[in-house]
């Protein structure tokens, strides 16, 4: 038997997200588990927007032409990595590229970030000392 503060805490709402296809991208997929673990209020307010805007989002009808804000700003809160190079929360995808893209040797920094990256934890293909 649950108590009262636990069905307050914690309600699992049905998610609907066939309006965006067979595969829905993954920012959507990501956002729809984090309403499914709390609310959409408590989903937005994490990722930095409205209740309505996660709603939205989830039925594929956001009003804007584009919902590149709103991915960014999902995959930034909920798929992001805590980059030892940077200090930040970053994406994947902004690892994955960083990473993969050419030695910066024009930029000394540049380069010492670069270096770090090919030895993180997060790189899947990382050589050096610590594999």
């Amino acid at each position: 038997m649950s108590t009262p503060l636990n069905n307050s805490i914690r309600r699992t709402r049905t998610v609907d997200i066939t309006n965006w296809g067979e595969e829905p991208p993954r920012w959507i997929l990501l956002l729809a588990d984090e309403v499914r673990a709390t609310n959409r209020k408590m989903a937005g307010e994490r990722i930095g927007v409205s209740r309505s805007a996660v709603s939205l989002a989830l039925a594929n009808r956001y009003p804007s032409p584009s919902t590149d804000s709103i991915e960014k700003k999902v995959l930034l809160a909920l798929d992001g990595l805590q980059c030892p190079a940077q200090q930040l929360t970053i994406s994947v995808e902004q690892c994955r590229d960083y990473r993969a893209r050419p030695a910066p040797t024009h930029n000394p920094m540049a380069m010492r970030m670069w270096r770090h990256c090919q030895s993180c934890p997060h790189n899947p293909d990382r050589q050096g000392e610590n594999q």
